[in-house]
């Protein structure tokens, strides 16, 4: 029991990580908080990583009740969310942005933590699919232990990078981050191929 819950939580970790796309959401965080003093910036990440988090919990438990109350399959929807994946991972190679994050207008952005730095920053659409397929498809409680801390470890671990955000801008450069934005981009294609073959397969095969 124990193992199947550690290999649940290294590889959610893993997955919830990479689905966030952190080097991206560092690279909006510096942009959208640039200027502003260490104590304000420590408060934005605090409110952006706990509403992520009450927004991911709920994703996370949501998915067979909202399929249910739909009328669709987990599979059906694996396909959608995973071609949804694929085109945010699509955007942050050839860009190093995701298509559907952009920063409000300076006038109209009273205050960043949770829109537009925890929503959609860094939990899109795409994301938003993923967590919904993922949770669905855990069905063990050591496999749903291990998937719901995975996902703390992995907002954990973003909320660190958002602290240390200045330091890895002087480390890297705005070009590195960026880079680093490309590779997840490809990690992201081949999560979005394997989300999208899985539903493609048990689809045909409940036919």
């Amino acid at each position: 029991m124990f193992e199947m819950f550690l290999s649940t939580y290294v590889s959610s970790t893993i997955r919830f990580l990479f689905l966030l796309a952190p080097f991206f959401v560092v690279s909006m965080f510096l942009a959208l908080t640039r200027g502003l003093p260490a104590a304000e910036k420590a408060s934005i990440i605090k409110r952006a990583s706990i509403s992520a988090l009450i927004l991911g919990l709920v994703l996370f438990f949501a998915g067979p009740v909202l399929f249910s109350a739909i009328g669709i399959t987990l599979n059906s929807f694996r396909i959608g969310a995973g071609s949804l994946l694929f085109l945010t991972a699509i955007s942050l190679v050839t860009s190093g942005t995701r298509n559907h994050a952009t920063g409000l207008p300076e006038e109209e952005r009273d205050d960043v933590a949770v829109v537009p730095l925890a929503i959609p920053v860094m939990i899109g659409p795409a994301t938003i699919g993923a967590i919904l397929v993922y949770g669905a498809e855990l069905k063990a409680v050591p496999e749903v232990a291990g998937g719901l801390f995975g996902l703390l470890s992995s907002l954990l671990i973003l909320a660190v990078l958002l602290h240390l955000s200045g330091h890895l801008e002087k480390l890297l450069g705005k070009t590195g981050l960026n880079i680093l934005s490309k590779i997840s981009g490809l990690i992201l294609s081949a999560m979005a191929a394997e989300i999208v073959m899985t539903g493609v397969a048990g689809f045909v095969g409940s036919l």
